[in-house]
């Protein structure tokens, strides 16, 4: 607390990236940024915190600004957006996703009242008492999800399956009509089950589970089936939350897209995330963008089997980060 009030703090805010249990503390981006401020933006004093748990989006991640962030009064917030984080401020996406219900989540939300207007709503301590039936799965699919819990290869083969499959899938998607690719059958269940709720009503209108089999990779489209539309909302809506408290406290607040599958102009996710972000005058960083001047090829820069970043991969981000800051050492002040 005494070196942020002295210094130029700085919160990161977000998901797994940034909890990025993967790497050891000092590899992390936040420590990167602030070893390298030391050496080339000495007069800054720039201290950092980092603040991240996995499967949240920016809604969820609001008590880290709230009950910690704030109290050590920072002057600069980055938000770390990865672009599932669209699906993941949507209680209908993240309910198709998860198996929790969409009117009892585990972390704070939003939903529409009557007048359709959002409001947030605090996490069901509860939730997992009214998760979603799971369709019933063979034995042999059983017996190994449990050694998977024990066996660390176990594991490992489970990750590099599912990698290997999604990016079959991947192809197929690409190379067939929606309606011959495989549909996820546990979402399209679970569609089901919601479809009537309150949160939910749009959300099997042009909605195919062959089709918009990934929700948190669908963003690309031009045009989206409704729920999709929504979620754009939803995120608006988190990332105001955000810039209201930042307002009130004096903070200044910036966004890092953080994925290889965002780009930079012309990527429609990545235009998506800036238009939400420029109607509100938050600046938006490419780690993508900064990753691509620099010649790198940005999959070096993530693990094998994940999206996630590896050692190199949060070096680059906060790279990417420090030079935003040469360029606005305002943010300081």
């Amino acid at each position: 607390a005494e070196r942020a009030a002295a210094g130029c703090h700085i919160a990161f805010i977000g998901d797994s990236f940034v909890e990025a249990w993967e790497v050891p503390n000092s590899d992390k981006l936040h420590a990167r940024l602030e070893h390298m401020a030391a050496q080339e933006l000495p007069r800054l004093d720039i201290v950092t915190q980092a603040y991240g748990i996995g499967g949240t989006g920016q809604i969820s991640q609001l008590p880290f600004y709230e009950e910690y962030a704030r109290r050590l009064n920072p002057k600069l917030v980055v938000l770390v957006f990865f672009l599932n984080d669209f699906a993941d401020n949507s209680p209908a996406l993240y309910a198709l996703g998860s198996g929790a219900d969409p009117d009892r989540l585990p972390y704070m939300s939003a939903q529409r009242d009557a007048r359709g207007n959002m409001k947030l709503r605090p996490p069901n301590p509860q939730y997992e008492r009214f998760l979603m039936p799971r369709l019933p799965k063979a034995w042999h699919e059983s017996a190994w999800e449990s050694l998977t819990r024990v066996s660390h290869f176990a594991k490992w083969l489970d990750i590099k399956k599912e990698w290997a499959v999604d990016r079959v899938n991947a192809i197929g998607s690409r190379m067939s009509a929606p309606s011959e690719v495989e549909p996820d059958l546990q979402a399209a269940a679970w569609a089901d089950m919601i479809a009537g709720r309150p949160c939910c009503k749009s959300l099997l209108e042009d909605w195919q589970p062959a089709r918009w089999k990934r929700v948190d990779r669908q963003f690309t489209e031009e045009h989206l089936p409704p729920v999709l539309e929504e979620a754009l909302e939803y995120t608006a809506f988190g990332i105001e939350q955000f810039k209201r408290r930042a307002d009130l406290d004096g903070v200044k607040l910036a966004i890092l897209s953080a994925s290889v599958y965002m780009g930079t102009r012309e990527d429609p996710q990545f235009d998506r995330l800036s238009a939400i972000a420029e109607a509100r005058g938050i600046p938006v960083i490419s780690d993508y963008g900064y990753t691509i001047r620099q010649g790198h090829n940005a999959r070096d820069g993530l693990w094998t089997f994940t999206q996630h970043w590896n050692a190199v991969g949060h070096q680059w981000a906060a790279e990417a980060v420090l030079e935003w800051l040469k360029e606005n050492q305002q943010v300081c002040d």
